[in-house]
């Protein structure tokens, strides 16, 4: 072996070994833990009655949009009738019209303009129709946990107050209802939905056989409507508190419970 390459391995061999230092050595003992894969999820699911108040306000949002687009729909048949009437008012007046068409032309104005006005009073009750079906769900979820109520039971809450009439409820039978506060209080009975509705269809709620009334079952007219359907055997499920949030919610269901299907 050249006498310089033996220099140079003693030369490597004879340098000292230096440990490492304390902290050297501690930081390289110091792992990270690893990710428990089994560990328990903190994050909350979010519960059915959370769940409902977000499709309440997603519903609200879409059935208005859907309104508005109707309307501007029907404001637009109003003006193009109303140019028709204008043009008919002149040939009628020339002669070269009958008086029928000119009164047909008269018709589709106040028809084009009554659908405005349906539509415009759809917009303004779509917070409460859409509040009254959300409580019903939640009710159906929560009455869905309970025993069945036997006819003629009564049930008293502070949410809600339910009575299960033995009467076969018809909503043929609304007249019965409708004439009976009509004649006691001398005006209307304020019905919010009657029948199935588009919002019940949306959520699958069975409302065909029931109407929505809009009176607090705590106040005077609806504490005489629930003790006249109780008189009367017939069914009904009375909402007492609003929704968070709106100023709607009570209201009295007259009919069997809404169900999902």
């Amino acid at each position: 072996m050249p006498v310089r390459a033996v220099s140079t391995a003693l030369v490597l061999f004879s340098v000292p070994f230096i440990p490492e230092t304390a902290a050297a050595q501690k930081k390289s003992a110091v792992t990270r833990p690893k990710a428990n894969p089994t560990a328990p999820n903190k994050t909350k699911p979010v519960d059915e009655l959370t769940r409902l108040r977000h499709e309440f306000i997603q519903a609200t949002k879409d059935y208005k949009g859907s309104l508005e687009k109707l309307l501007v729909i029907n404001e637009k048949n109003v003006r193009k009738a109303e140019d028709r009437l204008t043009q008919s008012k002149e040939l009628f007046a020339a002669g070269l019209i009958s008086k029928n068409d000119f009164e047909g032309s008269e018709r589709a104005v106040a028809e084009a303009k009554a659908k405005v006005t349906e539509v415009n009073q759809r917009i303004a009750s779509a917070d409460t129709q859409i509040a009254d079906t959300l409580l019903e769900a939640e009710a159906e979820t929560k009455l869905a946990k309970t025993k069945p109520l036997p006819k003629g039971g009564f049930v008293k809450t502070a949410s809600f107050i339910r009575y299960n009439g033995g009467t076969a409820w018809a909503l043929s039978d609304a007249w019965k209802v409708q004439r009976f506060f009509l004649d006691v209080f001398k005006k209307p009975l304020p019905i919010a939905v009657f029948g199935q509705g588009a919002i019940h269809d949306r959520w699958r709620l069975d409302h065909h056989n029931a109407m929505d009334v809009s009176l607090h079952p705590d106040g005077p007219e609806g504490q005489a409507l629930l003790r006249f359907l109780r008189s009367n055997g017939i069914p009904f499920l009375a909402f007492r508190e609003s929704i968070p949030g709106t100023a709607t919610g009570p209201h009295i269901h007259i009919g069997r419970p809404s169900h999902r299907y």
